[in-house]
Formats: C-alpha cells, sequence, structure tokens
C-alpha cells in the first residue's frame, strides 16, 4: 500500500520553502512543434480557401460527411428546438444564472465623457463597442454553457451587435445545454465548426463565417495556440491556464467545506491547482482528514488525486498576515477569504482574479450565477490583467476639438517639442495656426 500523501504539506518558515513554493507554481503549457506546425498550416489554408478548408477540416476532424459550407450553420428553429429539449430546470437555471450576470456588468458600462477649457477647447473620450466578437465552445464532454453566458452576456450589455458562437458538433451530435445557454445570452448566430479552423475562420473571414473583432472563450491547446497566432489580426481574452483555487483559512470553517472548495478546482483537470493556506497547524490536519474521507466518494476522484498530489498543498503560515502576503505573491485566480472578518483583510489582497469573501462564499457560486465573471486572470497573471467584463468588448477613442485661441496655446508647445525630436513638419504644421501676430 502507498504510504505517499494524497497533498503536500508546507510550513512558510522553512528554510527551503520559497525554493518550494516556487516549484509548485511553475506552470508552462508544453512546447511543442508538431501542434504549431499543424495550427499555422490550417490558419494558413483557411486563409486562402475559405469555406472549402474549412468544410474538409470539419468533415476530417469533427466525423462529419457535408457537401456545402451553409450546412455548418444552424438556424434559429433548431436552437429553439434544442433548448426545448434540455429539463425545464435546467432551462430555468439558466435564465436565473443569466440575470445575475446581466445585472452585474451593467455596472461596468462607462459612457463617453468631455470637458470644456477656458479657451473653447473640448477633450473627451468617446465609447464605441465592438462591431463583432465570436465566441469559442468547446463541444463534446468538455461543454460548459456557463462559460457561454459569462462571455455572451457582457458582450450583449456592451452593445456589440452581433455575436457569433463556434463550437463542434462531433459526429453531428449537437449539445443542446450550450445551445440552450446560447439562446439565453443573445447570441446571433451559431456555427457548427471547431478546432483551429473555427479560430482562422473567426480572425480571417470565410464565405460563410463573418469575420469578428474579438475572440474569446477556452478550448484545447490547438485552439489556445491559434488563438494566440491570430492575435493581432483579432483581439483575444487571454490564453488562460489551468485553473486554480487559494483558500486563506483562520481555521474556524467547517474542514469538509474547504476540502470540498479544494476539489472543486483540482477536479478541473490533473493540472488544476488548489491550494489552502492556514496559520492553524490543526486545522490543516482536519482538512488533509476530509480530503483523505470525501476524496472516494467523487466521481471525478482520479483526476482530483493527481492535481492535489502534484499541484496540491496545504501551507502553515505564522499569521494571517504573512497568508495575505503570500497570496499576494501566488496571485490566484480564485481566492477565498474563509476568514472572521474578511472585510478587514480586503485591502490587504492586491493581486487576484476574483475575491470570495467569507464562509458562504464558495467559489463554485461564482462559477455559475453570483454574477461577476468566471473568465479570470490564471497562472499568476492576476498582477496585471482582470476578469473579462464589459470593458472587453467596448474601445476608446480620445476626442481633440481646438479652438483657434487653444490652437495659438498648444501650437507654441507642439512646435517647440517637435523640434527638440527634430520632426520640422510636425513643428510648421502647428505653426500654421498661430495667430498672426505670433507668427
Amino acid at each position: 500500500m502507498s504510504t505517499e500523501p494524497l497533498i503536500r504539506r508546507l510550513d512558510a518558515s522553512a528554510e527551503q520553502f520559497d525554493a518550494e513554493l516556487t516549484a509548485l507554481l511553475a506552470w508552462e503549457e508544453a512546447e511543442s512543434s508538431g501542434v504549431l506546425d499543424t495550427v499555422q498550416q490550417i490558419l494558413s489554408d483557411v486563409r486562402k480557401r475559405g469555406d472549402e478548408a474549412l468544410l474538409e477540416y470539419t468533415n476530417r476532424f469533427d466525423r462529419r460527411e457535408l457537401s456545402e459550407a451553409a450546412e455548418l450553420v444552424l438556424g434559429q428553429d433548431a436552437i429553439n428546438a434544442a433548448a426545448a429539449r434540455i429539463p425545464k430546470e435546467a432551462y430555468q437555471a439558466l435564465e436565473d444564472a443569466a440575470e445575475r450576470i446581466r445585472r452585474y456588468h451593467e455596472k461596468q458600462c462607462q459612457e463617453s465623457w468631455r470637458y470644456e477649457e477656458a479657451d473653447g477647447t473640448v477633450l473627451g473620450q468617446k465609447i464605441t463597442p465592438l462591431d463583432r466578437v465570436g465566441l469559442y465552445a468547446p463541444g463534446g464532454k468538455a461543454a460548459y454553457p456557463s462559460s457561454v453566458l459569462m462571455a455572451a452576456i457582457p458582450a450583449k450589455v456592451a452593445g456589440v451587435p452581433e455575436v457569433v458562437l463556434v463550437s463542434p458538433t462531433p459526429e453531428g451530435k449537437i449539445n443542446d445545454i450550450v445551445l440552450a445557454a446560447a439562446k439565453v445570452a443573445g447570441v446571433d448566430r451559431v456555427i457548427c465548426i471547431g478546432g483551429a479552423q473555427a479560430v482562422a475562420a473567426l480572425a480571417y473571414g470565410t464565405q460563410t463565417v463573418p469575420k469578428v473583432d474579438k475572440i474569446v472563450g477556452p478550448g484545447n491547446i490547438f485552439v489556445a495556440t491559434a488563438k494566440r497566432e491570430v492575435f493581432g489580426t483579432v483581439d483575444i481574452d487571454m490564453i488562460a491556464g489551468p485553473s486554480e483555487i487559494l483558500v486563506v483559512c483562520d481555521g474556524n470553517t467547517d474542514p469538509d467545506w474547504v476540502a470540498m472548495d479544494l476539489f472543486s478546482q483540482a477536479e478541473h483537470d490533473e493540472l488544476a491547482q488548489s491550494i489552502l493556506i492556514s496559520p492553524d497547524a490543526d486545522f490543516l490536519d482536519a482538512v488533509y482528514a476530509s480530503i483523505e474521507r470525501l476524496l472516494p466518494t467523487l466521481a471525478r476522484a482520479d483526476v482530483t488525486a493527481v492535481s492535489l498530489k502534484n499541484r496540491g498543498a496545504l501551507i502553515h503560515v505564522a499569521s494571517l498576515e504573512d497568508a495575505m502576503a503570500l497570496s499576494n505573491r501566488i496571485a490566484p485566480e480564485h481566492l477565498e477569504l474563509s476568514v472572521e472578518d474578511p472585510e478587514r483583510w480586503l485591502d490587504h489582497i492586491r493581486h487576484a482574479g476574483a475575491i470570495f469573501m467569507g464562509r458562504y462564499s464558495s467559489e463554485a457560486l461564482g462559477d455559475y450565477c453570483a454574477g461577476p465573471n468566471h473568465v479570470l486572470p490564471t497562472s499568476g497573471t492576476a498582477r496585471f490583467s482582470s476578469p473579462l467584463g464589459v470593458y472587453d468588448y467596448v474601445k476608446r477613442s480620445s476626442i481633440i476639438y481646438v479652438s483657434q485661441q487653444g490652437a495659438d496655446t498648444l501650437g507654441r508647445i507642439a512646435s517647440t517639442m517637435a523640434r527638440t525630436e527634430s520632426l520640422e513638419a510636425h513643428a510648421r504644421s502647428a505653426e500654421y495656426r498661430l495667430s498672426d501676430d505670433k507668427k
């Protein structure tokens, strides 16, 4: 019988802790020249041949036998039929979640603004939604209707006129719950394609698939690689790493609750990361006992066990102050402050994708229906990036309306600065607009 621990124990006061934590947090997506070569070939092919290439790849990879690209487009009747096939309680849950997500994201809306200076010059900012966005939704067993809601609803709240959903249908099998989510979220068009070829179609456009301004949504390594390759031609949301949860606990939360919260991320895949930090060593023992007892009860116990063993940790610290500092170093995707007075500690947190405050705020609620977006920065990128939101679906244009008097004042400044940069045309362009008596 194996005596290996289910999850490692670390002590922040140990001499080797920094090296152990660095090794624990290290994650890099496996480099594969074969994947990159394949993706680049597909992108180039779809860009050159459009629908013809898209149809060939779809028939090959999704085991379809379609004769024309028009068959890839799903009509509204088919979407409505799929939505009607799911259980009523499931559809109601989608609607309830959608309403909460919509209400939250409406708070993020920004308005254009301007102000007038004393000389009549007007400066401001114009907020404009993107024209069209593409949403990728995995098909088959990896289908997540919640991600469709999280990606599409902020786009519609932002005022994006057209949201295009692409999702593979292996062997022609439609995922009803994903289509139901698309209907609830207000998706405008659904196209049954997947993989790098779907990303290519969205980025470059084909006769059937319209070119979009931004591509969002999760996918496998081929999809992630394709998104990275087309960035610049279109915008993307992010290249997401494995899911993460960090729980900071004072030792007074039910250890079964905390163990299950750790499981909630570990069950995603073997590379997911679940970490608990506490100043209470006895509590860490209790959580380990809960893990030992509850792990065998999970449907995805095998995946969860690998994740906990390889990338999970129970970390003992001297104080909650130390726990907060360590949390900022980790910069987790999901942070649970499972403590008595979470408000006291909120200002200590500088880096986290989403902060769940208090013992009753489980990360799982944020995944589905709390309201805030569950598309979050991973792999420490919460140090400089934010959750997906309305602001990701708009662009900002500066407004500069210079008065005659303003041209006089600004022209002198611009002229001087331009000549320090040896840009004579810049300087003279400003000088032409000076008042005659000041030229």
